[in-house]
């Protein structure tokens, strides 16, 4: 099971690689907008440096494949070839997704909301597929067996893709999407710190903490 948080603040960033089981952090040019004023490349630069050998996923904004391949190159030059470039699940982003895996360039498989385009990129060569599980079930689609039904052809035939589950607006769907097969999920961290800040985690705190207090004498 792979976590990842979904941000591009680096005090965020950094406060969450201490304390959660981190495994790659996730970007786009929303999450990006947040941070603005700031340089786009060096910011990157940045998260790469505090991410150190955990993934690094990259939204691409071009419309054309041709675009898109060419944007990965600059992306790769401007931080490294390790880095993951996110690509929309449309039929441009499919020809890249293409073009790129023949080229042995990771990439990260996103707008999806259909099995289907779960399906087609994973056969075209994508390293993540990421379903969009609160948008889908905004929509009335069953995100839980979305997932399945990939994590099915992945396991069936052997593929390494991975299933990054993302978009997400509460834990019980960050629970569903893991239950249902997801290898992976990316959520921003005030969604992690709220489970484990929850009133009926601190209450149980408080109270064994004031028992413990009177047992060891120490009230």
């Amino acid at each position: 099971m792979e976590w990842m948080i979904d941000t591009a603040n680096l005090e965020e960033i950094r406060q969450a690689l201490e304390v959660f089981p981190v495994e790659g952090v996730t970007t786009n040019p929303t999450i990006l907008k947040a941070e603005w004023p700031m340089k786009y490349d060096e910011h990157l630069r940045a998260i790469r440096a505090l991410c150190g050998q955990r993934t690094l996923h990259v939204q691409l904004g071009s419309d054309t494949w041709q675009g898109m391949v060419e944007e990965a190159e600059r992306i790769r030059q401007m931080i490294d070839r390790d880095v993951y470039l996110k690509i929309p699940v449309t039929e441009e982003g499919l020809h890249a997704i293409r073009v790129l895996a023949a080229r042995g360039v990771h990439a990260t498989a996103t707008a999806i909301y259909y099995p289907l385009q779960g399906m087609l990129a994973v056969s075209a060569g994508a390293d993540y597929l990421a379903p969009y599980c609160n948008r889908m079930e905004n929509n009335e689609i069953d995100f839980g067996k979305a997932i399945s039904q990939i994590r099915h052809m992945i396991d069936r035939d052997g593929y390494k893709a991975k299933i990054l589950a993302a978009s997400f607006k509460h834990a019980g769907q960050v629970t569903k999407a893991i239950d249902c097969g997801a290898h992976a999920v990316t959520v921003q961290p005030a969604l992690l710190r709220g489970v484990l800040g929850s009133a009926l985690v601190t209450d149980a705190v408080r109270t064994f903490n004031a028992h413990n207090a009177l047992v060891t004498g120490k009230a």
